[in-house]
């Protein structure tokens, strides 16, 4: 199945090569595919598997919750996140699976 998820704080191509890949470490996600400029990650997933909570939950610890849960430490985690995807982007040797 398909879903959207609109988030907060996705600032740039780090932002969303974080989200992609600490989405798609979860088993039962097929792909996720953010949008910075609409702010939404479109994820494809098999709900017998992982649920849309478990999505939100993973977005939220990367610093992308969803809008109006926006709050302070939030902003900072996704602050790190975006650093690691930019750091990452052509690396594949990095684990960017935040808890």
């Amino acid at each position: 199945m398909k879903q959207v998820f609109e988030v907060e704080n996705i600032k740039c191509g780090g932002c969303m090569n974080t989200i992609r890949k600490g989405l798609e470490s979860l088993p039962g996600v097929q792909s996720a595919e953010p949008e910075n400029i609409q702010g939404t990650v479109t994820v494809d997933f098999d709900d017998t598997i992982v649920s849309a909570d478990q999505i939100v939950h993973k977005l939220g610890s990367m610093g992308y919750p969803l809008v109006g849960e926006n709050n302070l430490g939030a902003k900072a985690v996704s602050y790190v996140s975006c650093m690691i995807g930019r750091v990452t982007m052509n690396d594949e040797r990095w684990d960017v699976t935040l808890s």
